[in-house]
């Protein structure tokens, strides 16, 4: 039987808040991503998920179109796509990333930091660049960066990942306080440990190096867990990008919400 609060859940997803909005979400077809795709279809919003490669399927009402956001012909062809789809874009959630561990952080090749930032930072930047001029002019938007509680307590082997989220962060922040008189609102998502499959592996190849070992234990601890006694589910993520796309959260920008079941100190 489901309770009261799981009902008052259900029913506040059934509301169609997003009504006529256009969306944009990157990295939307697997994990946290796809969540989001559906949470926004779900709240009424015409959503077109991007990804480097066309899944098997897309919830249904979204479009796709495949791109490398961490190119500039990539994030070109998202926004012609958005353009060309639904006349542009009023909501905008970067939630492609990602990051592998490395054995020591000074010698972590040159390219790999390069990777990270293309993948984590610069590629937000660049399409922020093509989408959010329009939503200056229209004098109403929203951009939700998906980040990672995880730069909260940086450590090396994942040194290229969260410094570039850092930076993500940062320029959140400035991107707010620049489009704010405009009306276009900025945020920041920073999901804690997920049950997705990326996530697991990465933890795996976390394990395995702490270990010294050259193969992934075939799961994680599954007692190192958040105070709140269990990981995170991608719904719980598209939850908080729902919140801060929607009119709910009118009167918050340049803010990072962090979704992680308590697991790290307050920033």
């Amino acid at each position: 039987m489901n309770s009261t609060a799981d009902n008052d859940k259900h029913d506040q997803h059934d509301q169609r808040d997003l009504a006529g909005r256009r969306a944009v979400v990157t990295g939307g077809t697997r994990g946290i991503g796809e969540a989001v795709v559906r949470r926004l279809l779900e709240a009424g919003a015409d959503v077109l998920a991007t990804a480097r490669t066309e899944p098997a399927t897309v919830p249904d009402g979204a479009g796709f179109v495949a791109a490398d956001v961490t190119t500039r012909e990539g994030a070109e062809a998202i926004a012609a796509a958005a353009q060309e789809r639904f006349g542009g874009a009023d909501i905008v959630v970067h939630n492609a990333g990602g990051g592998t561990p490395s054995e020591s952080t000074v010698a972590t090749p040159a390219a790999e930091w390069q990777s990270a930032l293309d993948l984590n930072f610069i590629s937000a930047v660049r399409l922020d660049a093509l989408l959010a001029p329009a939503m200056r002019e229209a004098g109403s938007g929203a951009i939700v960066h998906v980040s990672s509680a995880a730069v909260l307590t940086p450590v090396g082997m994942f040194l290229p990942y969260t410094a570039a989220k850092a930076a993500l962060e940062n320029y959140s922040r400035g991107l707010a306080i620049d489009l704010a008189p405009s009306g276009v609102r900025v945020n920041v998502v920073s999901p804690g440990r997920t049950a997705t499959p990326g996530g697991e592996a990465t933890r795996r190849e976390w394990a395995a190096i702490a270990a010294g070992s050259d193969t992934p234990p075939a799961e994680t601890n599954a007692d190192d867990v958040p105070p709140l006694g269990r990981e995170g589910r991608p719904d719980d993520i598209a939850d908080a990008v729902h919140f801060l796309v929607s009119g709910r959260a009118a009167w918050l920008t340049g803010r990072n919400l962090i979704v992680d079941g308590g697991e790290f100190p307050m920033g």
